[in-house]
């Protein structure tokens, strides 16, 4: 049977990055971790740690073996604050999966209606490819996954999807870009540098043929799965991108960039996926009242 405290060692010395550091966090002898985790290695004949000059690095087994300590020792985290709390403090879990492709501050707009509930949630989010996280739903470690794309017909996975909201995309670029690029919409993008999402998401091949249907050719110059990192290249001028309109006045406060176009031919469209059909969990509740009612008001 798997030691869980010789786990817990390698899972701290794993993300402290040293045994040193991990001594200090667990006030133990470097002695007595090092033992416990070369007795792990040795009940299952593996290597988790291989040493670079001074450094300890995971190797591949570690790596593979690290996320699932991670995520057992965060539920073992989550089931001790549940069982200290008093039964008037008792917050409802409520874990939130959130495709990486989706945007960092439409989830936070999507999310943010349960922070106001009458009673207290508390809420864990976790970001990741949409087909793990749907793996992950159907044996309940998650109780929503926020998506671009409905629950997909091809997973054997028991799972409905609920549709937010849509709405179309907006352009942006730095002064300089706008200045060159902005005029005649969106015939001026003709040759312009341009960031795209990367192949994973929905939004991707309907911006290449509304461009195809537009005659224009930009220059494609990065492709990004992060959005929060395709905004924060176009904000240092590197090119050309878009973002949800819903969002369009933040990403200009935030980024400072200007808005040099917006069309709805092409639209991003996001949506909540539950393993139950009819929706009682308040978060979810909370989550798709919102979208409906506050962020995404014109959904078709």
């Amino acid at each position: 049977m798997l030691n869980y405290r010789q786990l817990h060692y390698f899972w701290v010395v794993a993300k402290t990055g040293s045994i040193v550091r991990a001594c200090e966090q667990l006030n133990l002898t470097p002695q007595t971790i090092s033992g416990q985790i070369s007795l792990l290695e040795q009940t299952y004949g593996v290597e988790l740690f291989k040493r670079v000059g001074r450094q300890l690095e995971l190797t591949e087994t570690g790596r593979i073996a690290l996320p699932y300590a991670e995520q057992m020792f965060q539920l073992g985290g989550e089931l001790e604050a549940l069982l200290r709390a008093q039964p008037d403090e008792q917050q409802v879990l409520f874990r939130v999966g959130v495709a990486d492709v989706v945007p960092k501050s439409i989830v936070y707009r999507l999310i943010a209606p349960t922070m106001t509930l009458s009673e207290p949630i508390r809420i864990t989010c976790r970001e990741d490819q949409l087909e793990r996280l749907l793996a992950d739903l159907a044996i309940q470690r998650l109780d929503l996954v926020i998506s671009d794309s409905p629950m997909p017909s091809h997973l054997d996975i028991k799972g409905y999807s609920q549709k937010l909201g849509e709405c179309g995309v907006s352009f942006f670029a730095t002064s300089a870009l706008a200045k060159a690029y902005g005029s005649d919409f969106p015939h001026g993008m003709q040759g312009a540098p341009l960031l795209i999402p990367g192949q994973h998401t929905v939004v991707r091949n309907r911006l290449m043929r509304w461009f195809a249907e537009q005659n224009v050719q930009p220059k494609i110059v990065g492709e990004f799965d992060d959005s929060a990192l395709m905004k924060a290249f176009g904000k240092s001028g590197s090119g050309i991108f878009i973002a949800p309109s819903v969002i369009a006045d933040e990403v200009m406060d935030q980024y400072d960039v200007e808005l040099i176009g917006q069309t709805d031919a092409v639209t991003e469209s996001f949506y909540a996926i539950s393993v139950e059909r009819k929706v009682k969990h308040p978060g979810i509740v909370a989550i798709t009242e919102g979208a409906r009612r506050q962020l995404f008001t014109d959904q078709a």
